[in-house]
């Protein structure tokens, strides 16, 4: 659950689920919808089946180093098929006062950790960048890694992705035509590598990530995660809690609403709208709508105003866009470029600009994208299977294509435009034809080595505070840390010093922000 998506080339849907949830601030440009090259030779394992992690310059000159890991496809069959995992790491940039290596993962399921955390380096901390090697991996099934690929070509993968309707589908033929192409998607996927869509569960990959600790020689693990990266944090650390020196979860998705709790019947909704995410969407969009209502134009080029003349201003932009697109900006394309444009707080003035384009009846300018990091691999295949292939393996969704209707519609009464966004998300997982071999669905409780930090943010468009709050519970020793903020995840904001300032403190010697801490963020939207 994170910005906009993990790269710009994938297709702004609401079903692009790694979209919706995967931790990237900046978006790298579009690349070709096509399976890369051979990765680099994996380097062979040592004792222990522990991969050797050959490091090498990404790219020469560049600060990144690259290596490929090769790790069991089935950790319960050690000797069987093995996979390849991409690897990045950059070195701390003051050795002399070196405290490790720390492990992060931005999201997802599918945020390709060797692209997304190259490109946000400049997020985390200046503390955690001088003590710690920071290193990130694709994730089994993702980016560079041995990955999920439904299709022979890459002109297969363009006209699958054709065929979904933008943002959600509307109407009962866009409904037809969103379901069809998914059910076929499933269809690729089981003929394509049925055994891989099995063993890339968040369980296999925390597995993955303790062979990667041992890899770099840490006795114990100092871990970031957001977002999707919460799920995985909390998975290693009940799996491996003596294992546990520091770990960060950002953005927090509820583990119950993740695993629908003890039940183990036909879930009644899907996993977003257990966490919530509809309505902190709408919560965060009305946040916005006022902020943006209570600023001169000057400052949000959408204001009309005031908030309530700004929030009436967006009801009718909707509404005119429902029967009148502008050029490919269709409604639904809107609402989720919408909900997505929330996740970044840095960007609600572009937002701001595209819907004040779309209330005047012209179609916004195309999105200008950073340059790539200097990585081997800047724009890896992320066809949507691949986020499909991890969450809904891994998490009960209803399995009914019909029941997601009435579901939207639940949902719009409650979260508004919003909701129709959530529900349509996790759709795909409807015909999905695979469920994990090895997944973990708790307990969330068992007794880590160190407490754990838990950050929540208040108005986050994907991953609500109370996932934070309820992630705090869950663990055996957490301490929640309140960003009293805006937007998706507090790291890919960087919005808040005091923030930073407690999670470096905690990830460098161990020291909590005090019960009940909440930091504000540096700056107001709009101001």
């Amino acid at each position: 659950m994170s910005a906009p998506g993990p790269t710009a080339r994938r297709r702004r849907r609401a079903a692009v689920l790694a979209a919706a949830l995967a931790c990237s601030a900046l978006l790298t440009g579009p690349g070709p919808a096509a399976a890369r090259g051979a990765p680099p030779s994996p380097s062979p394992p040592v004792s222990g089946g522990v991969p050797r992690l050959d490091w090498s310059p990404c790219k020469p000159g560049s600060p990144w180093d690259c290596a490929t890991a090769k790790v069991p496809l089935d950790h319960a069959a050690p000797a069987g098929r093995t996979i390849d995992l991409a690897v990045v790491r950059r070195q701390a940039t003051d050795p002399g006062r070196r405290v490790g290596t720390l492990f992060v993962n931005p999201g997802g399921p599918g945020g390709p950790g060797t692209v997304q955390v190259p490109q946000n380096y400049d997020s985390f901390p200046k503390e955690v960048r001088e003590r710690f090697d920071i290193v990130s991996w694709d994730p089994r099934g993702i980016g560079n890694s041995t990955a999920v690929n439904c299709f022979e070509t890459a002109e297969e993968a363009k006209a699958w992705a054709a065929r979904p309707p933008g943002g959600f589908p509307v109407g009962a033929q866009e409904r037809k035509a969103w379901t069809d192409a998914y059910a076929d998607l499933g269809r690729l996927c089981e003929k394509r590598d049925p055994d891989l869509l099995r063993h890339v569960s968040t369980a296999d990959t925390a597995r993955d990530l303790d062979l990667l600790r041992r890899s770099v020689g840490e006795p114990q693990l100092n871990y970031l995660g957001v977002s999707y990266g919460t799920i995985l944090g909390a998975t290693y650390a009940n799996l491996f809690p003596g294992n546990v020196r520091a770990m960060v979860l950002d953005s927090n998705i509820d583990p119950q609403a993740w695993t629908n709790g003890t039940s183990r019947g036909e879930p009644r909704t899907t996993t977003f709208l257990r966490m919530g995410s509809d309505r902190t969407a709408a919560a965060t969009l009305d946040r916005f709508l006022t902020l943006c209502g209570s600023a001169p134009a000057t400052r949000c080029a959408f204001s009309a105003g005031s908030p309530e003349a700004t929030r009436e201003k967006f009801d009718r932009l909707m509404q005119q866009l429902r029967e009148h697109p502008v050029g490919p900006w269709t409604y639904a394309r809107t609402v989720a470029d919408t909900v997505q444009g929330l996740y970044i707080v840095g960007v609600w003035p572009a937002l701001a600009g595209r819907l004040q384009e779309l209330s005047q009846g012209r179609a916004p300018k195309p999105a200008v994208y950073p340059p790539p990091p200097p990585v081997a691999e800047p724009n890896p295949y992320l066809g949507d299977e691949q986020a499909a292939a991890v969450w809904c393996s891994d998490s009960p969704n209803p399995r009914d294509p019909a029941a997601y209707r009435g579901l939207e519609e639940d949902s719009a009464r409650r979260a508004g435009d919003a909701g129709r966004f959530w529900t349509w998300a996790a759709e795909a997982c409807a015909t999905w034809p695979a469920r994990s071999a090895a997944g973990y669905d708790g307990p969330w409780d068992r007794p880590t080595a160190r407490p754990v930090l838990v950050i929540g943010t208040r108005y986050d468009p994907s991953t609500p505070y109370a996932g934070a709050e309820a992630m705090a519970r869950e663990l055996a020793d957490a301490r929640l840390l309140t960003n009293d903020g805006y937007g998706h995840t507090a790291l890919f904001n960087n919005a808040s010093s005091c923030i930073s300032a407690y999670e470096s403190r905690y990830l460098v010697d161990g020291t909590l922000p005090p019960p009940g801490t909440v930091c504000r963020p540096d700056r107001v939207p709009f101001t």
